[in-house]
């Protein structure tokens, strides 16, 4: 893929706000809505988007979440009984992107989003929310598994996207670490020494994952994954 390049059209752009989310009452924005007209792109974010969990969600690596159209098919032929659920948004994205996947993309690639400028710095870990967003108890495993998980964006320059809007590759630091690359290491191949070094000095990588890698790389072991992915300690 060259620079300068058209590789995905803005379906629908949300945002949301913290609502009592699942048994206990916890805050979350999982449940966003689209958005007519064109929306701010700031350095957190969408104007009018919160985070309901700030620890894990949000900030400047995680600004943007974006993820791909062609997704929502697969899922619903996997999941056929939740196909109703299942719909363009629905994964609490601020971004449906319409002919791209985590394929055709590479960490660090940096693109023109309407009149902003944003960068990927991670792909989306899931987490036990999507559970019960889909009422389907493994639905943060299946999610991680498969590697359809989107990815984050941060802001390298504020502007504002609406629908219809497209997205324009600028740059490619890093060719070498499509975004599949990146989830077969953490996921299937995690204590691989010499990749994991490598990784962790990757141009735009967000801080939590380089955090990740360098844990990894000191302790020999590699992280739980219950409480994220089960909600369980």
């Amino acid at each position: 893929m060259q620079a300068d390049r058209t590789v995905a059209r803005v379906v629908a752009v949300q945002t949301g706000t913290p609502c009592a989310f699942g048994p206990k009452g916890q805050p979350s924005a999982i449940a966003k809505t689209p958005v007519a007209g064109r929306v701010a792109v700031t350095p957190l974010g969408l104007a009018g988007d919160v985070q309901g969990d700030p620890a894990h969600h949000g900030g400047p690596d995680k600004a943007l979440h974006a993820y791909p159209r062609v997704h929502y098919t697969a899922w619903r032929a996997d999941l056929p009984d939740r196909a109703t659920a299942l719909t363009d948004g629905s994964f609490g994205e601020n971004l449906v992107l319409d002919g791209v996947s985590e394929a055709d993309l590479c960490l660090g690639d940096s693109f023109t989003l309407g009149s902003a400028q944003v960068q990927i710095s991670q792909a989306r870990q899931p987490c036990w929310k999507l559970n019960l967003r889909f009422a389907t108890p493994d639905m943060a495993r299946r999610v991680q598994a498969s590697g359809r998980t989107g990815w984050y964006f941060r802001v390298l320059k504020p502007g504002t996207v609406a629908a219809g809007d497209t997205l324009v590759l600028a740059a490619r630091p890093n060719p070498g670490w499509p975004l599949p690359r990146a989830h077969a290491l953490l996921y299937r191949d995690p204590l691989d020494r010499a990749t994991l070094a490598e990784f962790a000095a990757l141009a735009g990588l967000s801080a939590s994952w380089r955090d990740l890698a360098q844990r990894r790389l000191a302790s020999g072991a590699v992280e739980s994954w219950q409480a994220r992915l089960d909600g369980t300690p």
